[in-house]
């Protein structure tokens, strides 16, 4: 399973991206993409993931009501819509699969991207 982040860039706060992750290869079933985030000297944390069998979502807290994410199966492909974005939501992200129920334990997750920067700055 090989996955492919894009999508990060600058944006001032209050703006949008949109990051999208492709998978590629054959995943495991009951499985789950997310997107984590990792800003300089701090823990990487998960932001959201989204089953791929019945497409359960989880956000966390600092990112509900402003981020969406969403999928393709049939182009394997989860897309995470970011809006109203914030100084603090500044980071590198990253999209991770794994199987459904890994939670935001980044050590339980199988399958990695590289990162995309995002940066939020006026």
């Amino acid at each position: 399973v090989r996955l492919q982040a894009s999508g990060g860039g600058l944006v001032q706060p209050g703006g949008s991206l949109r990051l999208t992750c492709a998978t590629s290869g054959v995943t495991p079933d009951h499985y789950a993409t997310g997107w984590f985030r990792q800003a300089p000297g701090k823990e990487r944390e998960g932001v959201s993931c989204i089953t791929n069998d019945d497409g359960m979502i989880f956000y966390a807290d600092s990112v509900k009501g402003r981020f969406t994410i969403s999928r393709d199966n049939a182009k394997n492909t989860v897309t995470l819509q970011m809006d109203n974005l914030k100084p603090e939501d500044a980071a590198v992200y990253y999209c991770a699969g794994g199987v459904s129920g890994s939670g935001t334990i980044s050590s339980r997750w199988d399958y990695w991207g590289q990162g995309t920067l995002v940066t939020v700055s006026s």
